[in-house]
Order: C-alpha cells, then structure tokens, then sequence
C-alpha cells in the first residue's frame, strides 16, 4: 500500500507537502496540489482513516439504533438519516436492538467506547434505564420520541411526531364515517409509544361521548401477524366492531388479511384504518387508509440536529415536534 512518503519521492517534494494538499490544511499551491493528487492516484493511494481519526478526534461515523429492522416504517428513517450523513462525509453505524432494553443498553454502551461521533437512538419505551445511560454518554445523543425527565437536566435533543394525536385523527375519522364500535389494535401498552397510542384511541371515543369497550382493545406486537392473530380473536366476540384502528400499518393488513380469510368485506363489513403510511399501505386491496408519520422527516432533522451538536458543539437543546397527517383511502370509507 502506498504512503504519502512514496508519493513525496515520485512528486519531488516533501511528505508535509504531501499531507498538506491531500488533506487540505495548511498552504499548497494549486499546481504542486494538482500534481500531488495526480500522483496519489498513480499509486492508488488510500489514506489512512486511523490516523485522520487520531488528528481529528473524529470517527466520522454515528450509530442509528433501532429496534425492528423488518418494519419498512425505518427504511424512510434510514434514508432521512443518511440524506443529511453523505452531505458532511459521515457513514452510519447500523444497529439493531431487536425491541430489547438488554440491547439498547448495549448499543449505548458501544457508543460509550468511542465507535462513533454521536447516536440516534429509536426506542418504543425510553424509561430510566435507557435515559439514564443516553445522559452518561459525552457524545451528542438525538432520540426519537418526546421524554423530559424530572430533573429536567438531560444532555440529549428529541425530535418526535405526535403519535397521540395520529391515533387520534384515524379514530377521529372512523367515527366521522357514522362508525360507533371501534376496535383498538395496539403494542404493549405499558411501554411509552403504545400507552400513547391507546390514549389517542380512547379519548377519541370519551370525547364523541361513546363507551371504552374492554373487549375492543387489543394488544399485539407491531407485526403482520400479530395484528393477523389478534383480529381472529376480535372475530370470536358475540358482538363485532364495525372499524378496527390499528397501531401501525403491518398490523392493519394483518387484520385485512384476516377480515377477507373470514368473507368480511372491507369496508362494507368492516373498515379498517392503519398508522405510519408505508408503502405497503397502497400495495393492498382495498387500498389502506393510514396516519402518516414523518419518518422521513424525523430522519433528517434527527441527523441534521446531531450533526450540528457535533461541528458546533451547540449546547442549546433542541426539541422538535412534527405533526402527523391522515390519508384516506379505500378500506375506510363512508357507510352507505
């Protein structure tokens, strides 16, 4: 492999030369630039990414953590992410942390050890285990979901779409279209993104002065068949809901799935509406009507926050709230 010294001795000049035109610090001429740069790539030069770490103190990487590598809701994260990554030279980490405390705290710890410049980190229940490693990191840290904790002293930025209110607006619009008995499809409701989701169902419903049904609320774990076997059950009561909301998008087309194994039409027997407005919400028949939720749009300004923590150094903490929007389609539609 060829080093600055061997391009030093072809190009006639010293090895500081060499160092200076390849890494733009420092005065070099154009023409002795050209001629330097011209020469490296005779020689296929690589430089050396350690060493430019140890001048800089800078990885040039940063970790993105998430916890479901199947759900295509993270492939718009992923590329809102790395749109903002490619613009400063900086490659992503990619971790997977399988919906696992164990493992989050893992992926925090390897941050710890300095494999990266700075994190965003996804989680579906950001709790005093995991804040409190994020806080003991001394990297910038961007998580995605709205948490303060009490002591109000966090080192880290959020930015964070108001999954509240997405729940909110499907069920909103579901009762709109004259529908009263509205099944919940939901995660763990004792984690924080699937307590918050429950709330924008049930408020929905207290609000338009209707009844919680027990029986309508179901929990499940974000997948295609989870929202597939949840829905058999939810066909098992003696009284059957008109509409299902469902938590996320591969939940309600397993509940579709379902519904048309049973000879349920949707939605003359039953509507059905989704949340996070992925692509595979257009791939289905009856196209599914679906909240979407920025994930693009978290994805850059996640990266471009934590990119400005880690060349300015800002200490101003950033909190970012974006708003979802309702997409109608096919599977909920006004009864006739």
């Amino acid at each position: 492999m060829s080093t600055i010294y061997d391009i030093a001795k072809k190009a006639g000049v010293s090895a500081s030369t060499v160092s200076r035109a390849l890494n733009g610090s420092g005065y070099c001429d154009e023409r002795t630039k050209s001629q330097i740069q011209k020469v490296a790539q005779e020689l296929n030069y690589i430089p050396d990414s350690s060493a430019k770490m140890l001048r800089s103190k800078r990885t040039k990487r940063i970790v993105l953590a998430i916890p479901d590598i199947c759900n295509p809701f993270y492939f718009d994260m992923i590329y809102g992410v790395n749109s903002i990554l490619e613009k400063y030279d900086y490659l992503m980490i990619l971790i997977y942390t399988k919906h696992s405390l164990d493992e989050e705290l893992k992926a925090i710890q390897n941050v710890k050890g300095k494999i990266a410049d700075g994190m965003i980190m996804v989680s579906f229940n950001f709790c005093e285990k995991n804040i409190k490693a994020i806080n003991s990191l001394n990297v910038p840290v961007v998580i995605t979901n709205k948490y303060e904790s009490a002591h109000k002293n966090d080192s880290f930025d959020y930015v964070h779409v108001d999954t509240y209110l997405g729940i909110k607006m499907a069920t909103e619009h579901l009762l709109k279209q004259g529908h009263e008995k509205i099944a919940f499809m939901g995660g763990n409701m004792e984690e924080q993104t699937g307590h918050e989701r429950f709330l924008g169902y049930r408020d929905a419903i207290i609000d338009a002065g209707l009844r919680i049904n027990e029986k309508y609320i179901l929990q499940s774990n974000y997948t295609e068949s989870g929202g597939y076997m949840c829905t058999r059950e939810l066909l098992k009561r003696e009284s059957l809901p008109s509409a299902i909301v469902a938590a996320n998008d591969l939940m309600a087309i397993g509940a579709m799935s379902a519904l048309e194994e049973s000879g349920l039409r949707i939605p003359d027997d039953m509507a059905v509406v989704g949340m996070d407005n992925t692509q595979s919400a257009i791939r289905v028949t009856p196209k599914l009507s679906s909240v979407a939720m920025m994930q693009e749009e978290i994805g850059r300004n996640a990266a471009q926050i934590l990119m400005d923590n880690i060349l300015n150094e800002s200490s101003e903490k950033k909190r970012v709230r974006l708003l979802p929007r309702l997409v109608v389609r096919d599977s909920s539609v006004q009864l006739g």
